[in-house]
């Protein structure tokens, strides 16, 4: 009985439930339309001051590589200090960095709204404010998915398209906050965001542990997580719709909110089953995992033949620090595919509203086409990881190749969204949306199986610096130049096909263009997938 108890409290299955919570509640960046008109008119900011304060909120949601540096050090030292300092090691430090900047960069621009601070704030400390809010997120994600890394290394993909599908979903569930108890208040909706994700992270943080054994069921229990995952995105998509067409009471809120609770808690379950399950399993069918921070060392037993071109390989990639892998190519065909993939699907995030009036597409489908955006990216997050997943452990396909596919298919949403076809827009974001979603799942899996997961976090959180760089690229030197060429009139307003057409086409080609660049990539690692790291998985499913 005793085992049990200990194993429902302190496994890490109940470790992915306390990453799945927390991963819910600190997508705060992807709401910030919510109070930025608040913030513009409290503060008397006028469009473009607006906008560079928006800037500073996607650069600290970016610049991740602190909190990558931290949870290395904080991880790597767990291993080797045993004693004194044990209490200070562990991912929970990374998470309650996290709580700190959160709370006080949310807590500072409520202050700044409500008056506590002198009106107007300057605009550099504005920037300061929302930069520091919005790097609370880096480290929530590096705690939550580097350590869901080391847990379920032979499933990394799943597990990553499953926390990164839940902070996806996260701007939807606090939407549902915002509208439900804030009553749409986006002053007291502020206020929240400073408390909701603190709290819910130094509830759960302890819980958030790196453990060392594998179970035969790790792929059925994952599943029933996805399946929870599945199951919050579809219930998101029906009130998006509903919400679009109807007009909901106070009462219907209440009730929407609380199957939405009821939904949240469900992970629970299933890491209740999966703690039954391995205590009772026998001791032979659950497996010390290999050292996750020694992610590819493979059996000393292994053939001699390939024992040398393997250690080769190993020397080359494995667990590389930050500078060791910038001095590879492969560092940086992942950088440039990341920024052309991220960089023209945020663009086209960024600029749904102004294509759709353009094209005449009214408010309610405007609102319809921001709302499943968030849906879209789910699926992208979700599908890249776990599909990946499936494909690298049935037929051995290494998984940039996937990284290809999506960015070629996002070329082919981009030229759907230039085209100007009726429903273009529907068709459009929703293939971008997903192939967006999916470079997220894509990007951190293949960096931890390339240069291994020591210092996964430092160096995927560096490669991420891409996707704000792209934005910048496509958002202000394509998309906003061509616009204001072509737009007429005193509001420099445009309408029709033409205003965003060669934008698009432009971003297509920019999309393409790291297709390429990931096939690359792919021919460089396919044969170190064949050899090391489905080998890894074949020894590790015979023992």
């Amino acid at each position: 009985m005793r085992m049990e108890e200990r194993l429902s409290t302190n496994s890490k299955w109940i470790a992915t439930v306390a990453s799945i919570w927390i991963q819910c509640s600190v997508g705060t960046t992807y709401t910030f339309s919510i109070y930025s008109s608040t913030l513009k008119s409290t503060q008397n900011y006028d469009q473009s001051t607006l906008e560079r304060v928006a800037v500073f909120k996607d650069m600290g949601g970016s610049a991740g590589i602190l909190s990558g540096l931290l949870f290395s050090y904080v991880t790597l030292n767990h291993h080797h200090h045993q004693t004194r300092t044990r209490f200070l090691r562990g991912p929970w430090v990374v998470h309650f960095t996290g709580a700190i900047l959160c709370f006080t960069g949310y807590f500072l621009v409520w202050a700044s709204v409500v008056g506590l601070l002198p009106r107007p704030v300057p605009v550099p400390l504005m920037c300061l404010f929302i930069f520091t809010a919005a790097h609370a997120q880096n480290f929530f994600n590096t705690g939550n998915i580097v350590t869901g890394v080391m847990n379920f290394g032979h499933y990394s993909g799943t597990i990553v398209g499953i926390l990164k599908g839940f902070v996806g979903l996260s701007g939807a569930v606090l939407t549902q906050v915002y509208k439900t108890v804030c009553n749409g208040n986006p002053s007291t909706y502020i206020l929240v965001l400073a408390l909701l994700p603190t709290l819910v992270s130094l509830l759960f943080m302890s819980h958030v542990r790196i453990y060392g054994t594998n179970s035969v069921d790790d792929k059925k229990h994952l599943n029933a997580f996805s399946a929870v995952a599945m199951t919050l995105a579809a219930y998101f998509m029906v009130i998006t719709v509903m919400e679009n067409l109807l007009t909901f009471s106070l009462w219907a809120r209440i009730i929407t909110f609380i199957i939405l609770l009821l939904l949240l808690a469900s992970p629970l379950r299933v890491a209740i089953t999966a703690d039954r399950e391995d205590a009772m399993t026998s001791p032979k069918l659950s497996t010390p995992q290999q050292d996750p921070l020694a992610y590819h060392e493979l059996a000393d037993d292994e053939s001699k033949v390939t024992a040398a071109f393997d250690d080769k390989i190993l020397k080359d990639e494995e667990d590389m620090n930050l500078l060791q892998a910038m001095c590879t190519g492969n560092f940086w065909f992942l950088c440039i595919a990341t920024l052309c993939g991220m960089g023209s699907g945020i663009a086209t995030m960024n600029n749904i509203a102004q294509v759709g009036e353009s094209l005449h597409y009214s408010t309610t489908e405007i609102n319809s086409l921001i709302s499943l955006w968030s849906i879209w990216n789910f699926f992208g997050r979700f599908g890249a990881g776990y599909g990946s997943d499936v494909f690298l452990h049935k037929l051995g396909w290494a998984r940039p190749i996937f990284m290809v596919i999506t960015l070629v298919a996002m070329s082919i949403g981009h030229i759907a969204i230039a085209s100007g076809f009726p429903g273009n827009l529907f068709v459009g974001t929703m293939i971008v949306g997903v192939c967006y979603g999916s470079q997220w799942s894509l990007m951190p899996t293949i960096t931890s199986e390339i240069f291994g997961v020591r210092h996964m976090g430092t160096i995927f959180n560096t490669i991420s610096i891409a996707c704000p760089v792209g934005s910048y690229i496509c958002s202000v030197r394509i998309i906003g130049r061509i616009y204001d060429r072509v737009a007429s009139g005193e509001d420099h307003t445009c309408y029709g096909t033409h205003c965003f057409m060669l934008s698009f086409m432009i971003m297509a080609f920019v999309a393409f263009f790291g297709s390429l660049v990931a096939f690359l990539l792919f021919l460089r690692t396919r044969r170190f997938y064949n050899q090391v790291v489905i080998r890894r998985l074949q020894h590790s499913s015979t023992t």
